[in-house]
């Protein structure tokens, strides 16, 4: 076998890519990531529409370490990433392979015609030879499969995005992306035989190890079973027998899915439908928008989705043990240590929202011990600071006296002292089922973001659904509107109640809604029509997020807009049931961390 040439790297982005064909060109493949900073070249050189995907690969395609470059069209936005490569001219080798989407017999000889042409320009290009036994050597195994495994399906993903989940979930990660490891067939043993000499019985001539001027003997043998191999992987989402990835969601040893899309792309949502209909297998589903700016956002739902597969794990152990509140394993990495106090166990909880900081001290017995709501301000460790000390004056307490102190919300991490750190996911369904034990869905509409979550009879998260990509239908948008039409927020929260003709909010975004309550002002339009108009744009955002979890009654509402009368009965009248509200709606999530604080004593 000849030796590896050097200096050639090829740089592709699907599964399907013959990067074992290039491997006997004496070529290294490297997987070219759309994780990407910015997309100033791509949104100056393609069309802006172009999802976050495309941009972020014509990005990386674009550097200066990528010289060869073989893309494969599983999707038009590929087709869109090659025109803009072949346009700037700055590549040495650059080939789109046509993917058939079928397995049939033809399908297969078609694609072996394709991957033919591609070794004959490749070989034509680089001068280099092909060697089955270089071919053959750049095979990898097989991956064993891990039971107690996470799936992540879905669109592609980094090794940023892999890492994060990793670290979110505290569970082995099986990448079945359509940029996840390649799982061929181990070659045949025809194929084996001839890697010592690279020579073929077939050949006109045993000692020819195939140059470049000739595309037969060996590199036809080894074409005829490579191309089914190929088309043979798991398929990915665009591939016409879709229906085997059903059999990734179902599998031993399955605890959840997480469900990886990409902003600006609809072709997923399709699948993602269909895979969560399996009810016995939890499911999560993330967005990322082919940026390293995207794992931010993540965070809370990875380890919330973390917390509730635990805690669903000893739910169907029944240990009869108490459940564990889990840290927060992707930013802090401390124990659940409690230290409890000489006479009594006092936990103390901190919400650290946007609008807000919250905080709460329980006894051993679970009861409220005193209670502080706060502004956050411009910085979330110094309303934190103050919160817990007035907490504990409150309660006539010292810090030494607490057994426990945990934090949640999206402030969590910031706050020094704590022991531990839980999503906010997790503490509204403990919270909200410590203040309504009858409560099947939980409706949280902070100052940033909106939740849904879906509960089981037991109080425990069985889905869950956030809007944090945009400040419609939160309380954000509520105090801009406000804002807008000159009211306090106590006014405008009661006013909505006595409207009298039906105005309909139609933007989904809140400066166009803005826009639009502007023109209504100017029409004279009552206050009253239009306040109400927004409480019903909150409720309907809030209902199309239930429908996702399959949400059903008794609702319990939570969070600072659980304070806003119009918006509660908006929401009771969209979803067609009452929606609920407590006199410490506002305080669930630190009443939650406290609880579960206390749990894990």
């Amino acid at each position: 076998m000849s030796e590896t040439p050097a200096g050639h790297t090829v740089f592709y982005a699907c599964k399907y890519t013959p990067v074992e064909l290039l491997a006997g060109f004496g070529a290294r493949c490297e997987l070219a990531e759309a994780d990407v900073s910015s997309f100033d070249q791509a949104d100056s050189l393609a069309h802006p529409n172009l999802c976050g995907y495309g941009k972020g690969l014509i990005e990386r395609l674009l550097a200066p370490d990528v010289h060869e470059v073989v893309l494969v069209t599983c999707c038009d936005v590929v087709k869109r990433a090659y025109d803009v490569l072949r346009e700037q001219g700055g590549l040495d080798f650059c080939f789109l392979l046509d993917l058939p989407h079928k397995r049939g017999k033809a399908e297969r000889r078609l694609f072996r015609t394709r991957l033919a042409r591609l070794a004959e320009e490749y070989a034509a290009y680089s001068g280099l030879s092909f060697d089955v036994g270089r071919a053959l050597a750049s095979f990898q195994p097989p991956l064993p499969r891990t039971d107690d495994r996470v799936t992540l399906l879905g669109a592609h993903a980094t090794r940023a995005l892999l890492s994060d989940v990793g670290q979110g979930l505290a569970l082995p990660v099986e990448n079945a992306t359509c940029t996840g490891p390649r799982q061929l067939a181990s070659p045949p043993a025809a194929l084996a035989r001839m890697a010592p000499t690279g020579t073929c019985d077939s050949c006109e001539d045993p000692t020819d190890t195939l140059g470049t001027s000739r595309m037969g003997g060996t590199l036809d043998t080894f074409l005829d079973w490579y191309a089914g191999a190929l088309l043979d992987q798991m398929p990915c989402m665009r591939m016409d027998d879709v229906d085997r990835r059903q059999d990734l969601i179902g599998a031993r040893g399955q605890q959840g899915v997480i469900y990886h899309t990409m902003k600006f792309c609809d072709y997923y949502g399709f699948e993602y439908a269909e895979a969560s209909a399996n009810e016995g297998v939890p499911m999560v589903k993330i967005e990322t928008d082919g940026t390293s700016q995207s794992s931010g956002q993540l965070r809370t739902r990875l380890a919330a989705f973390g917390e509730t597969l635990r805690g669903r794990r000893q739910s169907q152990e029944g240990d009869g043990e108490k459940p564990e509140a889990a840290p927060d394993h992707a930013t802090t990495g401390h124990a659940t240590v409690g230290r409890r106090g000489p006479t009594a166990t006092y936990v103390l909880g901190v919400d650290s929202g946007s609008t807000s900081t919250d905080a709460v001290i329980v006894d051993g017995r679970g009861g409220v011990v005193s209670q502080v709501i706060l502004p956050t301000g411009a910085k979330a460790t110094t309303a934190a600071a103050k919160a817990i000390q007035e907490v504990l004056d409150q309660a006539g307490l010292a810090d030494s006296d607490l057994s426990l102190r945990v934090s949640t919300g999206y402030g969590r991490d910031a706050i020094p002292g704590m022991d531990t750190s839980i999503t906010e996911i997790t503490c509204h369904a403990r919270g909200a089922h410590a203040l309504v034990p009858s409560a099947r869905t939980v409706i949280d509409i902070g100052g940033q973001d909106s939740k849904v979550i879906h509960l089981s009879p037991k109080g425990e998260v069985l889905s869950f659904v956030m809007n944090d990509k945009c400040a419609a239908g939160t309380g954000r948008f509520l105090e801009m509107m406000a804002s807008t039409l000159e009211l306090p927020l106590d006014e405008f929260c009661r006013v909505g109640l006595g409207w009298k003709h039906d105005v309909r909010i139609s933007s989904m975004c809140t400066v166009f809604a803005q826009s639009e309550v502007v023109s209504l002002v100017a029409d004279d339009t009552p206050t009253a029509d239009i306040v109400h108009g927004l409480s019903e744009s909150v409720a309907r955002k809030t209902a199309s997020l239930a429908k996702r979890v399959n949400a059903e009654p008794p609702y319990l509402m939570t969070g600072g807009v659980a304070q806003n009368e119009g918006v509660v009965a908006a929401l009771t009248s969209v979803l067609g049931s009452p929606v609920a509200t407590n006199p410490d709606s506002q305080l669930c999530g630190a009443i939650g961390a406290a609880l579960l604080g206390l749990e894990s004593l």
